[in-house]
């Protein structure tokens, strides 16, 4: 059986020998130029690369024999085939077969260039080996971590798994690839047919009537800065990230959230004598501070590959800031809506500047001196918009069509047409006014991060940070909620595939532009493009044409704002304040129906927070946390002791979720580890254990005097599979624990080790425990081979006390 396995390591693997039930532990050498190891392993994975433990087989991969090559695919599942990149069939056999194998994920572990740069710099930029420089074959060797190395102009030259590949698939274009990859623009710009842009347009069209009187409210209303900024965020971050953004219906603007985040920055540098509420470009200089800070965190975010942060942000917290934000904004803008502006600007407690409850208490000793003429159009426009948007819904599974009428447009134009044509600014209801640059030029270049914008560089810091986090989780739920950058079969862009790490760069490239024009932040929304998808948009050429449009209104459009009541720009911002805060009933009733009352404690604690003292209070609560939960979440080892299935010989289970219906194994202590080990979560471990090895679980306090026997613990048995990984923290400690069990006599067995050229291996075998265990045959594939060696051993250790007992003459 040895020799059969062994021959069939250079063979096709529908050549091995079949698996037996009964064939014992195997212990089978896979050998190359360099060296020859021992594996241990199931008999029915019938592969010596197993990769994921000894009782998880995966499929083999193909060997070097040629003659057992499939054919070259024509093109992807999909059916979409990226003749951009150079694709040549023909070609893809001649390149395959001069290269043996490729080192997976291992290979970057021997290859420092690959290792250190990536397989985009190092193939992609630094250069790709040239098909017709190679020498067309390996040279006979492979690297510790198991990739090929081609020979090139003399030299050896370890082989990325791209590279691989690339030249199996006959791709000889690869710098062309990497480019397409990162600049997903060249991917969509080849698939663009005249058939999508009819649908891009009128979806622009759509998105403009809709969100630029939005961005003007956002800006005068939330962001406290002048209008046309928040034109600004439609006029530059669309394009940007129609060309940078990985997935193509999805389009990019000022939210709520984010412009009352702006908001807050704005007014703090006002209380601190930094600038002044009428001081337009001063504010505007700010806002552009603001979104060009959380621009440059996002975009470093993605270069640093942070797209997991997305998933720091708990949803109690999300949902209870959400909605805090929406009651803010919905108090916010009763103001204005009542026409008491001038009042609140001039009440000697700084209500402007004060908490949501302040402001409910100013309105309710201020109720009598409420504008009625700024109250009727406001609540008006509100109780419109809000019956239109109850009618689409209830309309729109019959007739879809409802979704391109252009309510809020309507409402907008009519009220400036009524305001000028009755002269309702006359008989005191505040309007727009003229809509102009604080700078006088229509597009004003100012770099956020000069010297002299330090102190509110300072202020601003901590606010960025949560507008950056806050607007890529939302772009990342919109994103996800588009299904990617993958269109169906037959329709929209294929063959682009959504990154999260390229969705922060794209949003970043996009924000530090636009803060260099003193815009909002901008980041994708799920209402924006759901409206985008649902209007006939299929490409990023709707958020080009949405840019061109919004260049427009910026150059030629603006003076027809000047009639626009401000009550109705408050009142859609109020509508989009209610559809933040609609959700949280829902959620609520969820937690209390599960009994997730520290969730239901978060969101409670945060929205009080905000509302009764500060927006920062509450970013600051959530945040810390939010971090703080996470933290504990991953410091918590998650060992587990392990009792046999009765009537069963290799099934076993957590002792600790049913004790009852398990039995326990005399004389040895089996402890499963289901997780990878680094220095986070092996903090405590040596107290997890103390509780096993005395109590029998995790769960007694450690006030509890003993109550397991010491001579349950002789033998330790370790169930690794779950360890996937383990760095130089995990190893010390863990060696430590070892050290421990065998300086007290005690034996220690590990099963279902990963293979030996795993990392975590080598790093048993660098750090001792290999050795200290007892050797090779400590190392086993079962849990229920380790119980019969443990008791192979102490039978053996019996007898040897026996024979070495002093005995008395027979007599």
């Amino acid at each position: 059986m040895a020799q059969s396995r062994s021959s069939s390591h250079n063979s096709h693997p529908d050549n091995l020998s079949p698996p037996t039930q009964r064939t014992p532990l195997l212990q089978h050498s896979t050998s190359n130029t360099s060296q020859t190891r021992l594996a241990y392993h199931r008999p029915s994975c019938q592969q010596d690369e197993c990769e994921h433990g000894n009782l998880s087989p995966h499929a083999s991969r193909p060997t070097s024999s040629s003659s057992n090559r499939p054919a070259p695919p024509h093109s992807n599942s999909n059916g979409y085939t990226p003749t951009h990149l150079g694709y040549h069939p023909q070609a893809s056999e001649a390149h395959h077969l001069s290269i043996d194998s490729y080192g997976g994920k291992n290979a970057a572990d021997s290859d420092l260039r690959h290792g250190l740069l990536g397989d985009a710099v190092a193939d992609g930029v630094l250069g790709d080996i040239p098909h017709e420089d190679a020498e067309g074959q390996t040279d006979g060797t492979t690297s510790p971590g198991g990739n090929a190395r081609l020979k090139w102009k003399g030299a050896v030259v370890g082989m990325s798994t791209t590279q691989y590949l690339a030249r199996k698939h006959g791709i000889k274009r690869p710098r062309l690839m990497f480019l397409a990859y990162y600049f997903p623009f060249l991917n969509w710009i080849t698939q663009y047919r005249w058939s999508f842009l009819q649908g891009d347009l009128i979806a622009a069209l759509t998105m403009a009537s809709f969100y630029i009187p939005m961005s003007l409210s956002y800006a005068s209303n939330l962001g406290h800065i002048p209008p046309i900024n928040g034109l600004y965020s439609f006029v530059f971050n669309p394009v940007l990230y129609a060309l940078l953004g990985s997935c193509p219906q999805m389009v990019v603007g000022p939210e709520a959230a984010g412009s009352l985040l702006v908001g807050t920055v704005v007014k703090s540098s006002v209380d601190k004598g930094h600038s002044g509420d009428d001081d337009s470009a001063q504010n505007a200089a700010i806002a552009g501070v603001v979104t060009g800070m959380a621009g440059a965190i996002i975009f470093v975010a993605g270069l640093s590959r942070l797209g997991f942060l997305d998933s720091v942000l708990s949803r109690p917290f999300l949902r209870g800031f959400i909605s805090a934000i929406g009651f803010v904004i919905l108090v916010d803008q009763l103001i204005p809506e009542m026409g008491l502006d001038h009042l609140a600007k001039h009440d000697a407690g700084g209500v402007s500047h004060g908490s949501s409850a302040d402001k409910v208490v100013f309105l309710v000793k201020n109720v009598t001196q409420a504008h009625g003429l700024t109250c009727a159009v406001a609540f008006g426009s509100f109780a419109i918009i809000m019956f239109c948007r109850q009618l689409k819904r209830y309309m729109q599974p019959r007739y879809p069509s409802v979704a391109y009428i252009p309510d809020r447009f309507i409402v907008v134009v009519l009220s400036a047409v009524f305001a000028w044509r009755f002269g309702w600014d006359k008989q005191g209801l505040e309007i727009l006014g003229h809509v102009e640059s604080s700078t006088g030029s229509p597009f004003s270049f100012r770099w956020p991060l000069i010297p002299s914008h330090i102190q509110h560089v300072q202020e601003a810091m901590s606010t960025s940070f949560l507008i950056a986090l806050l607007g890529f989780f939302e772009s990342s739920v919109a994103a996800k909620s588009l299904g990617g950058g993958e269109g169906k079969k037959g329709e929209g862009i294929q063959g682009m595939s959504l990154s999260a790490n390229r969705e922060l760069v794209a949003l970043g490239v996009a924000n530090v532009v636009g803060g260099c024009f003193m815009a909002l932040p901008a980041f994708g929304g799920y209402g924006r493009s759901k409206v985008n998808a649902s209007t006939g948009g299929k490409t990023p050429m709707s958020s080009v044409f949405l840019s061109l449009i919004s260049v427009v209104c910026v150059l030629f459009l603006l003076p027809y704002f000047y009639y626009l009541p401000k009550a109705v720009l408050s009142a859609m911002i109020s509508v989009v304040a209610y559809s933040l805060i609609e959700e949280a009933p829902h959620d609520i009733r969820f937690f209390i129906h599960i009994r997730g009352w520290s969730e239901l404690f978060l969101m409670f604690l945060i929205f009080a927070a905000t509302i009764f003292y500060s927006l920062p209070l509450g970013i600051a609560l959530g945040v810390g946390l939010s971090i703080l939960s996470v933290i504990r979440h991953s410091t918590k080892p998650r060992i587990q002791i392990l009792g046999r299935v009765p009537g069963t010989q290799d099934q076993f289970e957590n002792a600790e979720d049913n004790p009852q219906s398990l039995d326990f194994i005399d004389g040895c202590l089996i402890v499963k580890i289901p997780e990878p080990l680094t220095f986070a979560n092996t903090g405590d471990i040596k107290n997890r254990l103390r509780r096993l090895e005395l109590y029998g679980t995790t769960a007694a306090h450690p006030a509890l005097p003993r109550v397991r026997a010491p001579e349950h613990n002789k033998n330790i048995i370790f169930d690794v599979h779950g360890v996937t990984s383990i760095d130089g923290s995990g190893t010390q400690v863990l060696t430590e624990i070892v050290d421990t069990y065998i300086d007290r006599g005690e034996r220690v067995f590990f099963c279902r080790v990963p293979k030996e050229t795993s990392q975590v291996w080598r790093m048993f075998e660098k750090s001792g425990i290999l050795e200290r265990c007892g050797g090779r045959e400590h190392f086993v594939r079962s849990v229920d081979q380790a119980l019969k060696m443990a008791e192979m051993e102490s039978e053996a250790a019996s007898m040897a006390e026996y024979r070495d007992e002093p005995r008395d003459d027979a007599r």
